[in-house]
């Protein structure tokens, strides 16, 4: 097996990710337009994507990181808006598109135009993240988008099964497609409730870190095939459990957290980046087998088809989110709302490699041998409509959202909020240190005691330094000073101790213990602001 085509898209993608981190243009649209000029370059292996490596293998983990990233709590209270589009708009879009495909395409039949429909139906969960993260949206839209770009894939892959089965002749019924959509839906929540509490029982009784994070990397992997052995969604599965995992995720240990936050960053950035310039590397393949709807009649039909996926999803964002505001409770509950936020949800609906990868499982026959009807077409505008929606839409959606100019976070009243639940905390915890020093089993010296007390006051009053006012010389607050002095110090301690190893005073195992020991205290100076 040659592993070199693989080694090249790995690292390919990850420098040209890497790269997009230092450019205003979004990582996803640097890595697809990478990946179309690769594609066609001397001695570029083809790289086909195979259904059957990407739905089970990197859909579940990419699925697991965006869902404990996101908040349950958030995703509860957008549960009507998340539904609409995820299930509503899904439905939608097939039949529209599907219906507008075949009245485009002369000769493509109703079944097989529906397929399209299907394919093309659901914004992609990577996509979506990776855009919002970086332009910045608000929270209740960015929770809207994440929330449907979990759940939209379980719809579309349904129906998309179930126009399959009309098109290639397995008399599929309504009655029967909104059946088999039921039981996926169903058999997918059911799967990963039944798995969710077993799953998190294990991550809070093994005791080492090592095994905690093994297990969480095959947690996705799991609930996604469980599901699909008993014809459930894989999907829902995924993300019912992930999402109670991230809710309860303060249950375990701390070096798991600090492990595992590190290991999915750096899967994600992986598996990401490589989805990503896959889709541009898929050109030449898609070209291939155009044949006869080459030229003009091609682009002819990838425009048409990219404007229907665009105003489709406009037609049914803005009824979606202001009819139920006819009624005076959900108003009272979700108060005043703009134009802005829906049309943002509406312009912010990229394809990805999820429809690549449903397209490209279609067959080549049908019943009786015959060749599946213009499977190729479907093929090209499946990657037209996800390469348009990425490059157009996902170019101009950063412009757009300064361009309306929506109200900027208050970080002053975060900053307040942060620290009024610190000093909650740190009150409790001072009564709970003051219980535990008078029982004379938990007896310290004085030292040791007061600097318990300095660590907690530190906490407590590092966020309030934050409200107060900055060095008049370097603009940093005094919180910012002080973590910059205590890396300073630890940087010293760590090239002393290099230095005595180097001078054989000390062996590499001992060097490596006490360099774990300066991280960890690096890793409590030292938090993220941004």
């Amino acid at each position: 097996m040659d592993v070199m085509p693989l080694l090249l898209l790995v690292a390919g993608s990850a420098a040209v990710a890497a790269a997009g981190r230092r450019v205003p243009v979004p990582a996803p649209l640097l890595l697809v337009a990478a990946g179309l000029a690769v594609s066609y370059l001397p001695g570029v292996p083809d790289y086909t994507l195979d259904p059957h490596i990407v739905l089970p293998l990197l859909l579940p983990p990419l699925l697991y990181t965006a869902a404990t990233d996101s908040s349950y709590l958030d995703l509860r209270a957008q549960v009507r808006p998340v539904a609409l589009l995820s299930v509503g708009y899904v439905l939608f879009a097939t039949f529209v598109v599907g219906y507008a495909a075949y009245l485009i395409v002369p000769g493509l039949p109703l079944t097989a135009a529906l397929v399209l429909g299907a394919v093309v139906a659901p914004p992609d969960a990577v996509a979506a993240t990776a855009v919002a993260r970086r332009v910045g949206l608000p929270s209740r839209i960015t929770t809207i988008l994440q929330g449907e770009s979990l759940v939209n894939d379980a719809t579309a892959i349904t129906a998309f099964k179930v126009a399959l089965a009309a098109a290639v002749g397995e008399g599929a019924t309504w009655a029967g497609g909104i059946g088999e959509f039921l039981i996926a839906a169903v058999g997918g929540v059911g799967v990963g409730l039944v798995l969710m509490v077993p799953l998190h029982w294990l991550r809070t009784h093994l005791k080492e870190a090592l095994l905690q994070n093994t297990l969480s990397l095959l947690i996705p992997f799991v609930a996604y095939a469980v599901a699909e052995q008993v014809h459930a969604s894989g999907v829902l599965a995924v993300v019912v459990v992930a999402l109670h995992l991230g809710h309860r995720a303060w249950e375990v240990d701390f070096a798991t957290r600090l492990q595992e936050e590190a290991v999915w960053k750096m899967v994600a950035f992986v598996l990401e980046s490589a989805v990503f310039a896959l889709i541009g590397l898929q050109l030449p393949v898609v070209l291939k087998g155009l044949g006869a709807y080459e030229g003009a009649d091609a682009v002819w039909y990838a425009v048409a088809v990219f404007l229907v996926v665009a105003v489709a999803r406009f037609v049914w964002v803005y009824p979606a989110t202001f009819l139920p505001r006819l009624s005076a409770r959900v108003r009272a509950r979700e108060g005043d709302l703009s134009w802005k936020g829906p049309f943002v949800i509406g312009w912010a609906g990229m394809r990805g490699v999820v429809s690549l990868a449903i397209a490209f499982s279609i067959p080549l026959t049908v019943e009786g041998g015959k060749p599946f009807p213009e499977r190729n077409l479907i093929l090209f505008l499946t990657f037209t409509t996800v390469i348009g929606t990425l490059v157009i839409q996902g170019v101009t959606l950063p412009p757009l959202i300064r361009l309306l100019k929506f109200p900027a976070r208050d970080v002053q009243a975060e900053t307040l909020a942060e620290a009024n639940a610190q000093a909650q905390a740190s009150r409790v915890a001072e009564e709970r240190l003051d219980e535990l020093l008078a029982d004379e089993r938990n007896a310290l010296p004085a030292p040791l005691a007061d600097r318990l007390r300095t660590v907690l006051e530190r906490r407590r009053n590092a966020v309030w330094e934050r409200l107060g006012q900055v060095n008049a010389v370097t603009g940093e607050t005094v919180d910012d000073t002080y973590r910059r002095l205590s890396r300073a110090m630890i940087g010293a301690e760590r090239e002393v101790f290099v230095r005595l190893r180097d001078g054989r005073y000390i062996d590499d195992e001992m060097l490596r213990t006490l360099l774990r020991r300066l991280d960890l205290e690096e890793a409590a100076a030292y938090r993220e602001t941004t």
